[in-house]
């Protein structure tokens, strides 16, 4: 395996910290690290990139073994929740910086190297721009670029998007993932976001209380939770583990089951439905599913697939 952390452990004290985790990655994969606040995501990090060290276990990265070795000697750049680029240097500045400090590359090497990334990351333009002029998008795109210069093997990604407005952090997501796609990356990217989580990785391992509790693709994570706490914690669900859009309702008036309420929503529309014991989420696309009204007598059925 490509990346393997091996009984790896950090305690801050009693309670707090990262317990046993055993976790391994492969090569040009997207893995999220997903969980609550206080969890141990940013801790779990922190040792791969060598800002911690454990209080035991072992970490590889393709054969090697790093557990040991400070941040500079690994082959591991870090992009931070505050991104941390220079306000006193522009972009192009910026994204030699490592090239320059850490590979002890001349500038006239280092230039054509941030040259290339500047242009995946679509800012060739700016390469002159005082990065204290640039957007919250735009200075994320050059933290990137910066990171992904010195080209490591592991790309670290600590909350990157959570300072980023609604639209715009959308926007990014689909970004960095054509990011990933088109150098072939291996990334570990930190969220607490679940959706941003299902949307751009190739696995998640769920954490809680500094333990991964499940590891699985995110299909795997949504539609086959380990138990009831990750199923809420995902998204909304139902008993079983029955996510609303797996449901449907069929207007019937001899059904024993009832709406009793209605949100559209635009794209879909959101129903709570009961059937005398428990209720029921159920959520319905296009305007078809529309036209179901509070009161109104329904069938409720689950669809044959779920992926």
């Amino acid at each position: 395996m490509y990346l393997e952390l091996t009984g790896v452990r950090k305690m801050y004290d009693e309670d707090n910290g990262v317990k046993q985790i055993d976790l391994a990655v492969e090569k040009g994969m997207l893995l999220t690290l997903l969980g609550p606040s206080g969890c141990g995501k940013t801790t779990l990090l922190n040792l791969l990139g060598g800002f911690l060290k454990p209080d035991a276990g072992s970490i590889f990265l393709d054969g090697q073994e790093i557990t040991s070795c400070v941040p500079e000697e690994r082959p591991v750049s870090t992009v931070f929740q505050s991104y941390a680029l220079f306000p006193h240097m522009n972009v192009l500045e910026n994204v030699c910086y490592g090239l320059r400090f850490f590979h002890r590359m001349k500038k006239r090497d280092a230039v054509p190297v941030a040259e290339k990334y500047l242009d995946i990351v679509g800012l060739s333009e700016y390469e002159k721009a005082p990065v204290t002029a640039l957007s919250g998008g735009q200075q994320q795109r050059v933290a990137l670029a910066r990171a992904m210069a010195t080209e490591p093997k592991v790309l670290l990604l600590d909350e990157p998007l959570s300072n980023l407005d609604a639209s715009l952090r959308l926007r990014m997501r689909g970004e960095l993932k054509r990011l990933q796609r088109k150098t072939g990356m291996t990334m570990i990217f930190v969220t607490h976001d679940q959706e941003e989580a299902l949307s751009l990785s190739d696995r998640i391992a769920v954490m809680k209380q500094g333990c991964i509790v499940q590891n699985g693709t995110s299909e795997e994570i949504y539609y086959e939770p380990a138990n009831e706490e990750i199923a809420a914690f995902i998204g909304k669900t139902n008993p079983d583990f029955l996510r609303p859009e797996e449901l449907f309702l069929t207007e019937d008036p001899a059904a024993s089951c009832t709406v009793l309420e209605r949100q559209f929503m635009g794209s879909h529309t959101e129903y709570l439905v009961t059937d005398g014991e428990k209720n029921w989420q159920v959520s319905l696309f296009g305007q078809a599913g529309s036209r179901f009204r509070p009161g109104m007598k329904v069938r409720l059925d689950m669809q044959e697939k779920r992926y």
